[in-house]
């Protein structure tokens, strides 16, 4: 099987803030390994929608965090985390 994960699998994702300067730390080492870091604030907390059943987005004062993730996948994992 080819590295490359299905698209089904990749799970995309997006960071918008409304400026630099809530952004707190984006790392890319240059050591052998993959591993990026990054760290910001949404702020206060406003809403959570999960847009036409397939992007979950979470809203805040300084800016919005969107991940692919469909419906029957959040609580699929909603069930696993609590137990069921």
């Amino acid at each position: 099987m080819s590295n490359e994960l299905k698209k089904a699998e990749k799970h995309a994702f997006s960071i918008e803030l409304i400026s630099k300067k809530y952004l707190k730390l984006v790392a890319i080492p240059n050591d052998a390994g993959d591993n990026v870091l990054i760290e910001g604030f949404l702020g206060k907390l406003e809403a959570v929608d999960l847009v036409e059943g397939v992007m979950l987005e979470i809203q805040g004062t300084n800016g919005n965090l969107r991940i692919d993730l469909k419906e029957e996948e959040l609580k699929k994992l909603l069930k696993k985390r609590r137990g069921e």
